[in-house]
């Protein structure tokens, strides 16, 4: 190596490092948070009970350790493979792998797609252990996992499937419009990535997303007249309503919506709803059947009070005291029952509502804009990259493949533009929500809309304070304080 590319590959890991660090700070400030609030703010005080605000503190510290912890190893994988040629190691590997089939180096298609195939298998299985530990050991301590083990492979076999099965024919197109695309390449692969995205999101909903989970019309009802109605006064274009069984994997909850132009979707988690969520018929039924244990007893008793004959009295003071635990047992039974888990539908109708807002408002029109602006741009410094050898030579590569030269300068040497591009679009992300909120409250949802996020905070177990830094670099939705605050204005 030369100095100059000792220089490349020492900045590239010296600037991964910094931002690790920058990272590791700004979680170190959270979970200072997490372990001082001890107590529910004044103004949730009379929504949030202590209980609720002491599970989502422990969630939250689990969730930031084991985030330090996988994060750390994974900055030290990162640096290892890098520093020890790492790249240029798989990349041999896959040449012998295609030799084994009478292909050569001229074959570099099909050499990127094995070294695509092997980066994705070795992510998976390194990470797999993490992927356990916070689905079975952390989302399973709080209550959220609802995976057995053999699903939980499944669904990873599945995923991993799919995702090839779309990825791989997609590097090989995009490699081959780089090669026979002269000296415009750039402009013919943001347009062929382009059209992919547009695909992507037209049949995601409809023949890639039922592959995981099963979507079920909304039934006739009060909620999907009002969904409709909704719908209508805003001249959203609906055209179905699905229920999806999200709860088979998790008891976290979303609502979303998909399709272009007038053929548009609502798409919400069962866990949201609260007539619909298995949790809470499971304590229904639970709840019924100890009613009928109950009445069973009380009947019992009765009969025994006819039959058996009352020899001893009790005392006054035995029975005054008989009286009291009643009552003080009578007086604890409505703090027993949980509420349900999910909203009801007025509240869903506030979530739709904002949700709806970002539509009304050009938000996703607007992100998809800012998406293929960035996009361009990308492929634009990629095609002013890509010939330069000093490049491959610091990542220790003699040759200049296309999917290295992709790889090298869209994940390393275009990090510090990207770590801008996220926060730029994390602020204004939170610009949005705030916008969205505004339009629920123009539709007089403001207090419903206040009332289904504290339950969605309640029921994902959502910590309400946050760190004003951390918030800041991170948080694509404002904190919940700062919504009800804003949801709580007089104009």
């Amino acid at each position: 190596m030369e100095l100059q590319d000792i220089d490349i590959l020492n900045t590239v890991i010296t600037f991964l490092w910094i931002v690790y660090l920058w990272e590791a700070y700004l979680s170190y400030r959270q979970g200072c948070l997490y372990k001082s609030a001890r107590e529910v703010p004044d103004e949730l005080k009379d929504v949030l009970d202590k209980e609720t605000f002491e599970k989502a503190r422990l969630y939250q510290i689990d969730k930031r350790e084991f985030g330090f912890w996988s994060g750390l190893y994974s900055q030290f994988e990162t640096t290892l493979i890098l520093f020890f040629g790492g790249l240029p190691f798989l990349w041999a590997v896959s040449g012998r792998f295609i030799q084994r089939f009478g292909l050569g180096p001229e074959y570099e298609i099909t050499q990127s797609l094995v070294f695509v195939l092997a980066e994705v298998l070795f992510s998976t299985v390194i990470s797999l252990p993490w992927s356990l530990y916070s689905t079975f050991v952390i989302e399973e301590r709080h209550g959220f996992n609802k995976q057995t083990l053999g699903f939980f492979f499944k669904d990873k076999v599945k995923k991993l499937v799919v995702a090839m099965a779309i990825a791989l024919p997609i590097v090989a197109l995009l490699i081959y419009i780089i090669k026979v695309g002269g000296d415009y390449f750039f402009i013919y692969a943001w347009l062929f990535m382009f059209t992919i995205s547009l695909l992507l999101m037209t049949v995601y909903a409809d023949y890639i997303a039922p592959l995981f989970d099963k979507f079920t019309p909304l039934p006739d009802g009060v909620l999907k007249t009002s969904i409709e109605k909704l719908s209508a006064s805003i001249d959203f274009p609906l055209t179905k309503i699905f229920v999806v069984d999200g709860s088979k994997r998790s008891s976290h909850s979303n609502a979303y919506f998909y399709g272009f132009f007038k053929n548009k979707r609502i798409v919400l988690f069962d866990t949201l709803l609260e007539n619909f969520a298995p949790m809470n018929k499971d304590k229904d039924a639970k709840e019924s059947e100890a009613d009928k244990e109950t009445t069973l007893e009380d009947v019992q008793e009765e009969t025994e009070d006819v039959d058996v004959e009352v020899t001893e009295k009790t005392s006054a003071d035995e029975l005054e005291k008989l009286q009291e635990e009643e009552k003080t047992d009578s007086e604890k039974e409505p703090e027993n029952k949980k509420r349900k888990i999910g909203c009801t539908d007025e509240e869903v109708l506030a979530v739709l509502s904002h949700e709806l807002g970002h539509w009304k408002l050009n938000h996703i029109l607007k992100n998809l804009a800012i998406g293929q602006a960035n996009m361009l741009l990308s492929f634009l410094i990629f095609s002013m990259l890509m010939k330069q050898q000093v490049l491959y030579d610091a990542f220790g590569f003699t040759s200049q493949p296309t999917i290295v030269g992709l790889t090298i300068i869209f994940q390393y040497i275009l990090s510090p533009y990207n770590e801008l591009m996220s926060f730029c679009v994390t602020y204004l992300s939170r610009c949005y929500e705030f916008q969205a909120d505004a339009f629920a409250k123009k539709l007089h949802h403001a207090a419903a809309l206040q009332s289904a996020l504290i339950k969605l905070e309640q029921d994902n177990l959502s910590f309400p304070l946050a760190d004003w830094l951390y918030s800041t670099w991170h948080y694509s939705h404002p904190p919940l304080l700062e919504r009800l605050r804003a949801l709580g204005k007089t104009e």
